[in-house]
C-alpha cells in the first residue's frame, strides 16, 4: 500500500537565479562559439557556476586561468574575459599576445570600476569594501595603481583603518555583499571619516539586493531554506546568511539536488527556495522535482520585485541569433 505523501510548501523567491550580467556573460560565450566555432577561451570561470561552466565546455569552451595557456594555433580563435571583470593588465596582456577577446565584465562591475577611477583622479584614495581574493575585488583593485586602494573586509577593518590623508577618501563596494553587513561597515568608515565621499551610484547591484529583500520577506516561518549556488559565489553565500538571519530554521547552500540529505531534512512543513545570480533555473526545476517525490508540494511565489534589467551583448556577436533552444541548458524548456 503505498503511504500518503505529507504536504510541502515551497516558497519560491521571485528574483531568483540569473541576473543580467550573467546571462548575457554565458550568452556571449554561447554565441562566440556559434559565430567563431570552438575552441572558445574563457578566462577563469565565466560565472560562479560549476553546472553552467560544464554546460559550456561541452559546447565547447576551454576554460584557462591565464592567457599563456591559450596555444599558439589557437591565438585566432576568440577568449572572454568573465562577468566579474579583470584588471587592466589582461587586456593590456591579451593586446600584447595580438589575442581577439571578448570582454563578458558585468556592466554594473564596470561602473564600479568608473566610479573607483573617479575617486583616484579627483585626487582621493579608494577604499573598496569586499572580500579578498574574490575576482571582482582582484579586478577592481586592478584598475588602478599599486596603493591606490585599501579594501575593507570587515566592521573591525573600518573601525582600525588609519588613512595617509582622511580628508580625501572616496569608497566603492563589490557588487555582491550583504546590503546590511555592508551598511554596518560604511557607517563605521562615515562616522571615522566625515569626509568620506560615497560613490556617485549604488555599488551593490540591483540583483543582489533584490534577491536579498525576496529571500528576507520569504524566510519567517520557513523549516528549511535552500539556496542554489556554488561555495565560491559571494552572493549566493550571503542568500543563505540573509535567510538564518531572517527567521529560517536552517538554511543551506546546495548546488544540486543531489547535495539534500533527505535523512537530516526531518519534519518539515515549510521551504523556502532560491539561487543566487549565478544559479541556472533547471537546477531550482530539478530541486522542486525532487521535493515533489517525497512530499504532496504546493508552490507559493513569494516575489518581491519583477526584474525587467537587460545588458546587450557587445557589437561584434549581434549578428548571430541566440534561440531559446540555445540556452535550454541553463534555462529548461519554459
Amino acid at each position: 500500500m503505498m503511504t500518503e505523501k505529507a504536504p510541502l510548501t515551497i516558497r519560491l523567491c521571485g528574483p531568483r537565479g540569473f541576473c543580467a550580467g550573467v546571462d548575457r556573460a554565458i550568452q556571449i560565450v554561447i554565441l562566440a562559439l556559434k559565430k567563431y566555432g570552438a575552441p572558445v577561451y574563457v578566462r577563469h570561470e565565466i560565472v560562479h557556476n560549476r553546472y553552467v561552466v560544464e554546460g559550456l565546455q561541452a559546447r565547447g569552451a576551454v576554460f584557462v586561468e591565464e592567457l599563456d595557456e591559450i596555444p599558439a594555433e589557437h591565438r585566432g580563435q576568440p577568449v572572454v574575459f568573465s562577468a566579474h571583470g579583470v584588471p587592466k593588465s589582461v587586456p593590456a596582456d591579451a593586446e600584447n599576445k595580438n589575442l581577439f577577446y571578448l570582454d563578458a565584465t558585468c556592466p554594473l562591475v564596470s561602473k564600479v570600476h568608473k566610479q573607483a577611477m573617479r575617486h583616484q583622479r579627483l585626487g582621493r584614495h579608494v577604499v573598496l569594501v569586499g572580500h579578498s581574493g574574490h575576482p571582482e575585488v582582484i579586478g577592481t583593485m586592478g584598475q588602478l595603481p599599486d596603493g591606490a586602494v585599501t579594501l575593507i573586509e570587515t566592521i573591525e577593518d573600518a573601525a582600525t583603518y588609519m588613512p595617509a590623508d582622511p580628508e580625501n577618501l572616496g569608497f566603492v563596494t563589490q557588487t555582491t555583499l550583504s546590503v546590511d553587513d555592508t551598511a554596518g561597515i560604511i557607517a563605521t568608515l562615515q562616522e571615522r571619516f566625515p569626509a568620506l565621499t560615497a560613490p556617485a551610484a549604488e555599488s551593490i547591484c540591483y540583483a543582489t539586493t533584490n534577491r536579498q529583500d525576496a529571500v528576507k520577506a520569504a524566510a519567517p516561518g520557513c523549516d528549511l531554506f535552500l539556496i542554489v549556488g556554488a561555495p565560491n559565489s559571494s552572493n549566493s553565500k550571503r542568500l543563505v546568511e540573509v535567510a538564518e538571519r531572517s527567521g529560517a530554521k536552517q538554511s543551506l547552500l546546495v548546488q544540486r539536488a543531489t547535495d539534500i540529505d533527505w535523512n537530516s531534512v526531518g519534519k518539515i512543513a515549510t521551504v523556502g527556495l532560491s539561487a543566487g545570480a549565478s544559479a541556472p533555473e533547471i537546477i531550482v526545476d530539478e530541486i522542486i522535482q525532487s521535493f515533489s517525490e517525497r512530499y504532496s508540494v504546493s508552490i507559493e511565489l513569494a516575489e518581491t520585485t519583477v526584474e525587467t534589467e537587460n545588458f546587450h551583448v557587445m557589437r561584434d556577436l549581434r549578428d548571430v541569433e541566440l534561440t531559446s533552444h540555445d540556452m535550454a541548458f541553463v534555462n529548461g524548456i519554459h
